[in-house]
């Protein structure tokens, strides 16, 4: 890098690719530099013997703003999950949604396996709430642990136990309902909203359609920054200087470069990839559907190819299972496949073990009292970006790019896209 861009942008991740691609609007000169060998960041697809692994169980809701305000979704080519969960009970399977989106499921909600009647109806009250409070973009005035909030809500300890808790783990990372009552409320508003999907490639497509819709050249790659300040980056082929700099890596990192940024506590996951041996029928009625069973390591299991074929091409089945925490010992495999043989009813111990994907800091903790909006700029010249400074979530990622590029566009008296 030899020139002096109007703005460096530190990672290639989801929140440095949507601050370059508002920079490039508003027609600012922009290098984007990552030392890894493909954009992404934690959004990473490999391929494995023509099999798609997302690394760790990730979805896209298409109902996020900044998602239908920034990414063409038409062109994702997006493969719907089934909107509801099947939680694993003693007495068996009950399935369980919103009966407007998957009315064949009443039934099973009239049960009191996962808790009793009185309690889904003030859970879907809490719901209906929070999405009213959401859609009018407030938040509720007082945050608590998100399971205090739903124990005040009257909803009963089967219901979180069995349903709720074991569902959120894995969107939280955490075991126990610590995060903000005000996240979940946003996540609860997503889902009623729209429907988690993968796009046909990959979730990788993501990173890469905002890769795209950038000027040839503006992504360099195998980059690493050693140190960064105020306009001024350095790496190994020497100092580059810009009007601004922006770091939009993951916290730890962030922290490295940037005094002043807090490295918020981390979420970590694992998640394994499994060929399974019966057909896709015999899983869950052959749905993509997130099952959930709270007596056993597994956060969720969903056979993904159920809900998008191209993941496991040539008619195979592919099941994505996630625990919370790091689990890449060889007990810990065998644990998940025995929880999985429980969650569908079916014997697992021929199923072909393709990856596994141990994810350290997968996520941050959103811990109460959340600020969903925390600020990016840190000195004249330098600005910080990521989920870390807005929420755990694509959405989170890709709002913090855009408020990035805004700071660093007022500071050079331009004005923002519309």
């Amino acid at each position: 890098m030899t020139d002096t861009p109007d703005v460096i942008v530190v990672g290639a991740g989801l929140a440095g690719l949507a601050a370059a691609r508002e920079l490039t609007i508003a027609g600012a000169d922009v290098v984007v530099v990552d030392a890894a060998d493909q954009v992404g960041g934690r959004v990473r697809t490999d391929v494995v013997d023509g099999l798609l692994l997302d690394r760790g169980f990730q979805v896209l809701n298409p109902a996020y703003p900044e998602v239908r305000r920034l990414l063409d979704l038409p062109a994702l080519d997006l493969r719907p999950l089934v909107p509801g969960v099947v939680a694993i009970t003693d007495a068996g399977p009950r399935r369980l949604a919103d009966p407007r989106r998957r009315p064949q499921w009443l039934s099973d909600a009239m049960t009191s396996d996962t808790g009793s009647v009185l309690s889904k109806a003030r859970l879907a009250r809490y719901v209906a709430r929070a999405v009213s409070r959401t859609n009018r973009g407030s938040t509720a005035s007082d945050d608590l642990p998100a399971g205090v909030a739903l124990h005040s809500a009257g909803v009963d300890s089967r219901l979180v136990d069995q349903v709720v808790g074991p569902f959120l783990s894995g969107v939280f990372g955490e075991v126990g309902l610590t995060n903000s009552r005000r996240f979940m409320d946003l996540v609860l508003t997503s889902l009623v909203n729209g429907t988690p999907s993968v796009p046909a490639r990959g979730m990788q497509a993501v990173p890469r359609q905002l890769l795209d819709a950038l000027p040839d050249g503006t992504v360099r790659l195998g980059t690493r920054v050693l140190e960064a300040g105020a306009g001024w980056v350095r790496t190994a082929e020497g100092t580059v200087r810009a009007h601004e700099v922006i770091v939009a890596t993951d916290p730890t990192t962030a922290a490295s470069l940037v005094p002043g940024v807090v490295v918020p506590p981390g979420r970590d996951l694992t998640t394994w990839y499994f060929v399974a041996d019966c057909p896709a029928d015999d899983l869950t009625d052959g749905a993509g559907v997130v099952v959930v069973d709270h007596r056993g390591p597994l956060a969720n299991a969903v056979a993904i190819s159920n809900a998008a074929p191209e993941y496991a091409p040539g008619g195979r089945v592919l099941v994505a299972a996630s625990a919370v925490g790091v689990r890449d010992r060889l007990e810990d495999e065998h644990e998940a496949r025995e929880h999985l043989a429980r969650m569908f009813g079916t014997d697992t111990r021929r199923w072909e073990a393709v990856a596994c994907y141990p994810l350290r800091y997968a996520l941050p903790a959103m811990l109460p009292p959340l600020s969903v909006r925390r600020p990016v700029r840190m000195t004249d010249g330098l600005i910080v970006a990521g989920d870390h400074r807005d929420t755990a979530s694509v959405q989170g990622a890709l709002v913090s790019g855009r408020r990035a590029a805004h700071a660093a566009l007022s500071a050079q008296r331009a004005t923002p896209s519309a």
